[in-house]
């Protein structure tokens, strides 16, 4: 089971976010260090979202020793405090990848967010077992408390989400056969404008590179070839007429 702590927090709507997102990436359990007072007709509330029903009015009030001790857990911090002077005693692994080295770990794991506006003190860090943080610009990598934690369970869905509410393909390719059907009404469509007969085939091939570069979906192909039937279609009536 994978939990969120959130130490010392000062914005009650940052929790609510959290929540959020907890709800959004199958995450139920919200641990809370110090928190500020979540009014249920407060911010916190209006942030959570659905998660106002269940994860909030649940979320448990602990200790950082309780975190400690109870879980396997990961330090969310923007600045590691590494470098080859100064560190604290671990490197860091980033979001991207931080379910492949959590998915064999045995018990609880704990995910622990930090304050605002200084995050997790080196002495929290220091007790922590992982430090995880989100590669960014140099010049400004401090996140907001609730978009970093965001982030970061979104990474972790691989381990807490079942099913997803896409289907398994976003993007199914269109058949072969159908693609080919598009190049051939292509051509009919070509030879019905009267495109000179020696450019024709620098058309079809223009045509094919850019219809490879597009991937299109068999819906999508059905329509390109059903529009350029029809534009055909009305030029030859119009030519009989």
């Amino acid at each position: 089971m994978i939990s969120v702590a959130v130490v010392d927090a000062e914005t009650p709507g940052n929790v609510g976010t959290i929540a959020r997102s907890m709800k959004n990436f199958g995450l139920s359990e919200l641990l809370l260090v110090d928190p500020p007072e979540l009014d249920p007709d407060g911010e916190a509330y209006g942030f959570a979202g659905q998660a106002r029903d269940d994860i909030l009015p649940n979320a448990r009030t602990v200790t950082f020793d309780d975190i400690v001790e109870n879980y396997h857990t990961v330090a969310c911090t923007a600045t590691t405090n590494e470098d080859p002077a100064n560190h604290v005693r671990y490197p860091a692994t980033t979001p991207a990848d931080l379910a492949d080295s959590l998915r064999d770990v045995e018990g609880d794991i704990c995910v622990v967010f930090g304050r605002e506006r200084v995050g997790l003190s080196n002495d929290e860090l220091a007790r922590l077992d992982v430090i995880c943080s989100i590669p960014a610009s140099a010049s400004y990598p401090v996140l907001n408390l609730g978009q970093a934690a965001t982030i970061v369970l979104y990474e972790l869905r691989d381990l807490t989400v079942a099913e997803t509410q896409h289907p398994e393909e976003l993007h199914t390719l269109a058949e072969t056969p159908a693609v080919e059907g598009l190049h051939e009404e292509f051509d009919r469509f070509l030879g019905a404008i009267g495109h000179p007969e020696e450019k024709q085939h620098k058309a079809r091939r223009l045509f094919r590179r850019v219809l490879g570069r597009a991937q299109p979906t068999g819906r999508e192909t059905k329509t390109l070839r059903g529009l350029f039937r029809q534009a055909r279609q009305r030029i030859e009536r119009a030519e009989d007429d």
